[in-house]
């Protein structure tokens, strides 16, 4: 078999017609012409971003609802603003707090000696690039920072069309639109309103949906440049390196059945792009512990918001459920466990190619051992949109019955969505569970 990468060829884009399965790509499809005004002829990317921009202003719309309820609050005076709601709320303070005066050089101790919680518990590339914006633009942080979100987020939906596209050949073909319906899916997922507010989610969607496809692209110095970037954005490219390992082992093993060796070039990127997954996956923790220096300045940092400070891999499930759930808990989290298993484990999931099918697993595994499964961890299921795939692909025939069960899945998002804004984004009496 062939070492280059997968023919672009194959993922060309087209609107709807007679789909044509590839065994070495996705499914091509008969072009049809259409009316300029019909979006079932524009380009790929075209949809890609009029999904986006659909979703985001049902996001917006939803904000602003929550906005005209909101009440006093830490952040802004009552009945904020879009922008005072999207860029001061939560988190958002953090960042602004690290764009403006950057992080402490020694660790705030309170009276009992722990660490009290501090801005290196969040990521810097975000804020400094917020900052790089304000500084050109002028733009104070509540309209600067949402709006960088809202562009990163829109230039990860074209990404993640590409990385379904060609990541998933086999489920491209047995159901067609398929990576339209993942960004569609991602846009309508119940906490998808913090692609458009001073978090970091929208940079890391891009990222981790450019990994991937460079990854399956095997442009692998690209991939290591995306994953280093990670790495100073979110606490996640640690399960990467699983996908990196998956991806190596599926190359290797390609190349013995075909009884080929992988090209020099290759194995040396694969090489680089392993070390840079490992170092990405430390990175940060490095930093804080040179610049403040206590080694385990990141830890003793994670530890202040945790409702137990010892940070135990999988250790606060236990306690977190029982103070949710009481005695239901141990069903909670069976039934829990076993919808997981059943999502990576679906046909709908097996179609996927191996990267894609390995990051979510990998994701999972990793925020069921490194988080407390608090409010946010809903937020946190974001950066797992192959799983997307996964929901469109369960029904692939017939038309009608696909197409209801997109529309049902979508909707149930959408309301979930609502559901979230009004409930955990808007801060209430007696609430203050952060998104």
């Amino acid at each position: 078999m062939s070492t280059a990468a997968p023919d672009e060829t194959a993922a060309a884009a087209a609107p709807p017609g007679d789909a044509v399965s590839r065994p070495d790509g996705p499914a091509r499809v008969a072009r049809t012409p259409w009316p300029w005004w019909d979006a079932r002829g524009w380009p790929w990317w075209v949809q890609s971003l009029a999904v986006f921009v659909a979703a985001r202003a049902f996001g917006a719309v939803l904000l602003l609802v929550a906005a005209a309820a909101q009440g006093a609050n830490p952040w802004a005076p009552p009945h904020p603003t879009y922008w005072q709601i999207t860029g001061l709320f939560w988190d958002s303070g953090w960042y602004h707090r690290i764009a403006t005066e950057g992080y402490p050089t020694e660790l705030p101790i309170g009276p009992d000696g722990d660490v009290q919680q501090n801005a290196w518990a969040f990521f810097p590339l975000y804020p400094l690039l917020v900052r790089g914006v304000m500084t050109l633009t002028t733009l104070p942080w509540e309209v600067a920072a949402p709006l960088t979100s809202l562009v990163l987020a829109a230039a990860a939906m074209p990404v993640v069309h590409r990385a379904v596209t060609f990541g998933a050949p086999r489920a491209v073909a047995a159901r067609p639109g398929l990576p339209l319906a993942t960004v569609a899916l991602v846009c309508a997922f119940p906490t998808a309103v913090v692609l458009q507010v001073a978090y970091t989610e929208a940079l890391a969607l891009l990222l981790v949906a450019a990994a991937l496809l460079l990854l399956v692209r095997r442009r692998y110095l690209g991939a290591s440049a995306v994953l280093i970037a990670l790495g100073l954005t979110r606490a996640v490219a640690l399960p990467m390196l699983v996908v990196v390992l998956v991806h190596a082992a599926y190359r290797w093993r390609e190349a013995r059945r075909d009884g080929t060796a992988l090209p020099r070039r290759d194995l040396v990127g694969l090489g680089v792009l392993t070390a840079a997954a490992a170092a990405s996956g430390v990175l940060w923790p490095a930093i804080c512990g040179l610049v403040t220096g206590d080694p385990q300045a990141y830890l003793r940092t994670q530890e202040a918001w945790r409702g137990v400070r010892e940070v135990t891999p999988f250790g606060s499930w236990g306690y977190v459920s029982r103070f949710w759930f009481g005695d239901t808990a141990p069903w909670v989290l069976l039934a829990s466990f076993a919808f997981v298993v059943a999502l990576l484990v679906v046909p709908a999931a097996w179609r996927l190619g191996p990267e894609l099918h390995a990051w979510p697993a990998a994701y999972l595994l990793y925020l069921a051992a490194a988080v407390e499964p608090g409010s946010s961890l809903a937020r946190f299921l974001l950066l797992a949109f192959p799983l997307g795939a996964v929901a469109a692909g369960v029904v692939t025939r017939p038309a009608a019955a696909r197409r209801a069960w997109f529309g049902g899945v979508l909707t149930l998002m959408l309301v979930l969505q609502a559901v979230w804004v009004w409930q955990i984004w808007r801060l209430r009496p007696g609430s203050g569970w952060p998104p």
